[in-house]
């Protein structure tokens, strides 16, 4: 019965840890493989690579210096730089969401569009997305350890299920992925991106409220907001309320300018007279 619990326990911890790193990273994945730039998915690789590394280095940090407890503080720095350049990738896509500016010369494109810049950010939210959990999964499971028998079958067991069933949904990802047209590819990766820098945005938040830097008031807040997950507190839905604002102010001036644009290109193809 131990051995069970232990085993669910471990299974839970991995894969509840890991799946939103997980989603975050094949989207980005994925995106690359429509755009024609799969030789740039190394770089989302090493970046959740060099996050693991990093969070094993900082659960010992935290282990040695501060009896296992991590520093809210320092999370949410992580989840608003997180943010940041999830809005800043989520924009990225939206603008270049035109199939047929892509499908011109694919290959030459995705070179110049994605560039160095580009390419560092796509590595920044994987590394970001990764180990703003990292350690705290390491933690997790020291904790677990101690209370079983050590890193014994059981527990082994459970993180190997884990570790299975978040692969097959990356596959799963890719896959479908790959049979989406590239026009929503775009679309649904730009409002993913979206949607997970405002939810980050809302646990930086309620970071800061736990160590009362931010005021909480949760009276009258819908009940499905904390059912969704989400940091159920005014405070939270006024910043999260903003920065879409803000995302549909830049979404109708990219539109007004595109109306603008799209008749002046009809008069260069136009032919003299």
């Amino acid at each position: 019965m131990a051995d069970g619990s232990t085993f669910l326990q471990a299974f839970t911890i991995l894969f509840r840890e890991g799946l939103e790193a997980l989603l975050i990273v094949s989207a980005l994945a994925a995106f690359l493989r429509r755009a024609g730039a799969g030789e740039r998915i190394a770089s989302v690789y090493a970046g959740a690579g060099a996050a693991v590394i990093a969070s094993a280095g900082m659960a010992w940090v935290f282990w040695t210096y501060f009896d296992g407890n991590h520093s809210d503080l320092f999370e949410a720095a992580v989840m608003i730089a997180a943010a940041a350049l999830m809005f800043y990738m989520s924009g990225w896509l939206f603008v270049r969401q035109d199939p047929k500016a892509w499908q011109a010369d694919l290959d030459r494109l995705a070179r110049r569009a994605l560039g160095a810049g580009t390419v560092l950010s796509l590595a920044g939210i994987a590394f970001l997305a990764v180990f703003r959990e990292g350690a705290e999964t390491i933690l997790f499971l020291q904790a677990l350890a101690k209370s079983a028998n050590g890193f014994d079958g059981a527990l082994l067991a459970g993180l190997a299920a884990a570790s299975l069933a978040l692969a097959a949904m990356f596959v799963a990802m890719q896959w479908l992925a790959l049979r989406l047209p590239l026009r929503p590819m775009f679309l649904v990766t730009s409002a993913f991106l979206f949607v997970m820098g405002l939810k980050l945005v809302g646990e930086a938040i309620q970071e800061l409220q736990e160590q009362t830097i931010v005021s909480v008031h949760n009276e009258t807040v819908p009940d499905f907001v904390t059912t969704l997950g989400l940091n159920g507190s005014w405070e939270a839905l006024a910043v999260q309320g903003v920065l879409v604002l803000i995302a549909l102010a830049c979404l109708a001036t990219h539109l007004v300018r595109g109306r603008r644009v799209q008749p002046s290109r009809r008069l260069e193809r136009a032919p003299a007279s």
